[in-house]
C-alpha cells in the first residue's frame, strides 16, 4: 500500500458534470445522445450504419483535477468502442447496452487533451448479440449520456442493497459497498450510511469502518415501511458518504422494499396473487433509432403505464436505458430485463462475452424496484446446457432476490431457470395447416414438456403471427383486436399462468428479413410515434375505470368499410358496466352488456355488438341512409363517457400536442398531429402531408414534411438552449396551427 502523504485532502469531493455537449463527428459540432446516420422512417439500407465512425472531444486539464480520479461514464456506445486520450488507447468495451469507465487519470495533461471515441457499427459476429439475423437495428453511436466524473483516489464504485424480509413487521437492509481504490492506497476511514424517505427525513443512521474494499452492514429493526407496489410505488433512498485520508466521496441509491416470486401458482408480489398483463418495448424511435434521453424514455414509461395501463414491461431484447428503468420505478411499472441477443449463440469467446454481459446488466440494475425477472438466456434460441448453466449461476451469486427466466419459442426446452418464460404462438398456426384448430394458448405441461407445474410466464405472442398497420382496413383491425383479446383471456384464465406479456408496445424499424418489406415491423399495438392502434385499448380497458374510464369502439363508422357492408359485429373495448346505443334518426334505445360468454376470464371484456341486438331496419342495407351514432358508457348506473361518430365526417381540426409544453435544455420532446373531424375523431384515412417549421433553441429529427399515417404523424425536437419555442405545422386542408414551448 502507498501511505498517505502530508496533502490536504479533505475538501475533494464528487463532481459529475454532464458530457453530452460539443462533440465534432464527421466535421460536425453534435450533442449526446446521437445516433451515427439518421435513417429515414422505412425503405433504407440498413448497411449505411454498419461502419467505423469517430466521435472527438477536446478536454481542457482543471489545476484543480490535480491529486483526483478523472473518469468519463458512458451510458452505452453502440458497438465496439475503443476510447483514446492523447493518441494512446484508454479502454475498449464491445456490450453495446451497458455502461462502462474510462479512467482518464493516469493520462491527462496540461492544457488541452483529445478525447477520440472510435466505434464500428458493424454486426461483428464474435459480439453479442451478433452472429446471425436479428429481428430489430443496432443502430451505431454515442447514443445514451456520457458523464466526467470527478473524485477523490478513493471513492465509492457500486453500492448493492437487498431487502430480505419486507412481509415482517420491522424490516432490514442488507448492504454492500464497493470501493475503489486505483492507486493502491493505504485504505481507512469511516462511512457513514444515511436511509431516507421520499420526503428526505432521516429513518437511519449508521457508520462504519472503512478496512477493505468491500464494506457490509445491516440496518435492522425499521418499522412503519412502505412498500413498494404497482399501484404505490414508494421508494426509499440510501446515502452513503465515504470519508478516507484523501477525501470524501458520496453515492445515493434509490430502492423500495417488496417481495416479488413467480410460484407454479402464478406471480406473487408483497404476498398477494397479480396477473401479469404486459407488453414487450423495443428502445427505438424513428429517424434517430437508440438516441433519445431521459425526458422521451420517461415518456415511454409512463405511456406503457397510463395509456396502455399494462403492469408489466420486458426489456426486449437487451438491457435499456437507465431513465426508462427510474421511471419504471416512480411510477410502478414490473420490468422483466434480459441480455443481449436474438436466437444465435455464437463460440465459446461469445458465450463468455454474454455472461459478461449478465454480470454488467445486474451490477447496474440490482436496486429497481420495478425489475423482478433477470432474463439470462438469448431469446428464442437453442437449448445449450453449459452456456445457459453459466448465466443462471452468475445471475445467482450477483443477485439472490430476483429469479431468473429464459426466454424460448419451441417446446419441451431445458428448463435451467427458475421461471419458464415462453413464447406462445400457436394463436395464427391454424393458418399454416394441420388438425388443431384455433387456440389461444398451449397448456403450460405441453411446452414445458414436464408433467409437473412449474412457474410459468407466457412473454410473447401475436406479434409476426399477425403484424397489423395503423391504416389497415377494418377488419384486420377487428381480428388485431380479437387476437388480443383472446390470449388475454386464455391467460386470465389459467390460475397456474403468471400472465402474459404480448408482442409488443410499439412498431420499431428492422431488417429487410423480418419487416414488412419497407423496414417496419407492424407489430405493435402502437406505431412507431406512440399513436394507439384499436388493439392497444385491448390492454388499457383491462385497468380499472377508477384510472380512467375506456370507450373505444373498433371502428371509422363507415358503411363500405367491411365486406358486404356495415360494421357488425362492432367490438367495444371498454371497463364500462353497459353501453347504450343512440343513432342520430331512431328514437329507440339500445343497451349491450360485455360479452362473458365468449371472454369469461377477463377483468373487463369487450361488448361485441351483433345484429341480434338490432331490428333489420337500424343499420339499413347498402345504399341506404347511414347515421350519426353516440355510444355511451355507464358505470354503477351513471354516465362515465361518451363517443360519438358522424356519418360524413368532414377535416374540421388540425391537432397539434406536444408531450410537455415546458422544458430544460437536453429534453427531447414528442410532438403529435392529428387530423380530426367534427366530433373528435382521427380522420384514419387521411394521408397528405404537413409541413413542419421550427425556430428557436431546437433541433428536429428527421424530415421537416412527413405523411399522415391513419390520420396522424409525429417528430422529435430536441432542446439546445433556453427560450422559446416555436412551430407551426402547416397542411392544405386546415388552417396553420401553431405552438410554443418554454424552456427554463
Amino acid at each position: 500500500m502507498i501511505e498517505a502523504t502530508k496533502k490536504d485532502y479533505t475538501k475533494i469531493v464528487r463532481e459529475t458534470f454532464n458530457f453530452n455537449n460539443s462533440w465534432i463527428f464527421e466535421n460536425s459540432e453534435v450533442c449526446l445522445p446521437h445516433s451515427a446516420v439518421e435513417l429515414p422512417f422505412n425503405y433504407f439500407d440498413e448497411s449505411i450504419y454498419q461502419k467505423e465512425f469517430t466521435y472527438e472531444k477536446i478536454i481542457n486539464q482543471q489545476a484543480s483535477w490535480n491529486d483526483k480520479e478523472v473518469c468519463l461514464v458512458f451510458e452505452a456506445i453502440m458497438a465496439n468502442a475503443h476510447i483514446y486520450l492523447n493518441d494512446k488507447k484508454i479502454v475498449s468495451h464491445t456490450d453495446g447496452y451497458t455502461p462502462f469507465i474510462a479512467r482518464l487519470t493516469d493520462e491527462l495533461k496540461k492544457g488541452e487533451n483529445k478525447l477520440r471515441v472510435k466505434i464500428d457499427g458493424r454486426e461483428n459476429p464474435s459480439i453479442p448479440p451478433f452472429g446471425g439475423r436479428i429481428d430489430y437495428l443496432t443502430y451505431a453511436g454515442i447514443y445514451r449520456d456520457v458523464h466526467l466524473r470527478i473524485t477523490s483516489p478513493i471513492f465509492i464504485h457500486n453500492i448493492k442493497i437487498e431487502t430480505p424480509n419486507v412481509l415482517e413487521e420491522k424490516k432490514s437492509l442488507k448492504v454492500r459497498v464497493d470501493l475503489l481504490n486505483p492507486k493502491a492506497l493505504n485504505l481507512s476511514g469511516l462511512l457513514t450510511a444515511n436511509l431516507l424517505n421520499s420526503e428526505g427525513k432521516i429513518l437511519s443512521n449508521t457508520k462504519h469502518e472503512i478496512t477493505e474494499k468491500e464494506i457490509f452492514f445491516e440496518i435492522n429493526n425499521l418499522k412503519n415501511i412502505e412498500l413498494w407496489d404497482i399501484d404505490n410505488p414508494s421508494l426509499y433512498e440510501l446515502d452513503i458518504s465515504i470519508q478516507t485520508p484523501y477525501g470524501i466521496d458520496n453515492l445515493n441509491e434509490r430502492f423500495g422494499f417488496r417481495s416479488a416470486e413467480f410460484t407454479k401458482n402464478g406471480f406473487m408480489l408483497n404476498g398477494e396473487q397479480l396477473k401479469i398483463r404486459g407488453l414487450n418495448r423495443h428502445q427505438s424511435f424513428p429517424y434517430v433509432g437508440y438516441a433519445l434521453g431521459k425526458s422521451a424514455q420517461y415518456k415511454d414509461a409512463e405511456i406503457l403505464k397510463f395509456d396502455l395501463r399494462v403492469n408489466l414491461v420486458r426489456t426486449s431484447h437487451y438491457p435499456q436505458s437507465k431513465h426508462f428503468l427510474n421511471r419504471c420505478d416512480e411510477i410502478g411499472l414490473l420490468v422483466f430485463e434480459e441480455i443481449a441477443g436474438w436466437q444465435h449463440i455464437g463460440d465459446k469467446n461469445w458465450q463468455n462475452k454474454s455472461v459478461e454481459n449478465v454480470k454488467n446488466m445486474i451490477e447496474r440494475d440490482w436496486n429497481h424496484p420495478s425489475i423482478i425477472l433477470w432474463g439470462v438466456r438469448i431469446n428464442e434460441s437453442a437449448d445449450n446446457h453449459e452456456f445457459y448453466l453459466k448465466t443462471n449461476q452468475v445471475a445467482h451469486q450477483l443477485d439472490r432476490t430476483r429469479q431468473t427466466g429464459g426466454v424460448r419459442k419451441f417446446i419441451e426446452g431445458e428448463f435451467i431457470e427458475d421461471v419458464y418464460t415462453m413464447n406462445d404462438f400457436i394463436l395464427g398456426e391454424e393458418e399454416l395447416g394441420g388438425n388443431r384448430g384455433r387456440i389461444a394458448l398451449r397448456p403450460q405441461r405441453e411446452c414445458t414438456g414436464l408433467n409437473y407445474d412449474v412457474p410459468y410466464l407466457v412473454t410473447e405472442f401475436n406479434g409476426h403471427m399477425f403484424p397489423t398497420k395503423s391504416f389497415d382496413n377494418e377488419l384486420r383491425q377487428n381480428e388485431h383486436v380479437l387476437r388480443h383479446l383472446e390470449v388475454l383471456n386464455a391467460a386470465y384464465g389459467d390460475r397456474n399462468n403468471a400472465g402474459a406479456v404480448g408482442w409488443c408496445a410499439f412498431d420499431y424499424n428492422t431488417h429487410k428479413d423480418f419487416g414488412s418489406g419497407d423496414r417496419v415491423c407492424y407489430h405493435g399495438v402502437m406505431d412507431m410515434y406512440r399513436e394507439p392502434k384499436f388493439a392497444s385499448y385491448v390492454y388499457s380497458s383491462q385497468d380499472d375505470a377508477k384510472n380512467g374510464v375506456v370507450l373505444e369502439p373498433v371502428t371509422v363508422w363507415a358503411r363500405g368499410e367491411r365486406n358486404i357492408q356495415g360494421v357488425l359485429p362492432l367490438i367495444i373495448l371498454t371497463n364500462c358496466d353497459y353501453v347504450e346505443i343512440l343513432f342520430s334518426k331512431n328514437e329507440d334505445t339500445f343497451f349491450i352488456k360485455p360479452d362473458f360468454k365468449n371472454f369469461p376470464n377477463l377483468p373487463h371484456p369487450p361488448i361485441v355488438v351483433n345484429t341480434e341486438h338490432f331490428p333489420e331496419n337500424v343499420f339499413g342495407t347498402w345504399g341506404t341512409d347511414w347515421q350519426d351514432v353516440k355510444i355511451n358508457g355507464f358505470i354503477d348506473g351513471s354516465l362515465a363517457k361518451s363517443k360519438k361518430f358522424v356519418a360524413d365526417p368532414i377535416p374540421t381540426n388540425l391537432e397539434v400536442i406536444p408531450d410537455f409544453e415546458k422544458a430544460n435544455i437536453g429534453d427531447d420532446i414528442r410532438i403529435i398531429i392529428r387530423a380530426l373531424d367534427q366530433v373528435g375523431n382521427k380522420m384514419r384515412y387521411l394521408s397528405e402531408t404537413v409541413d413542419i417549421n421550427l425556430s428557436g433553441p431546437a433541433i428536429l429529427f428527421g424530415p421537416n414534411t412527413v405523411p399522415l399515417r391513419a390520420g396522424s404523424a409525429g417528430f422529435w425536437i430536441r432542446i439546445i438552449g433556453s427560450g422559446v419555442i416555436n412551430i407551426s405545422i402547416k397542411h392544405i386542408r386546415f388552417l396553420q396551427k401553431e405552438i410554443s414551448i418554454e424552456v427554463s
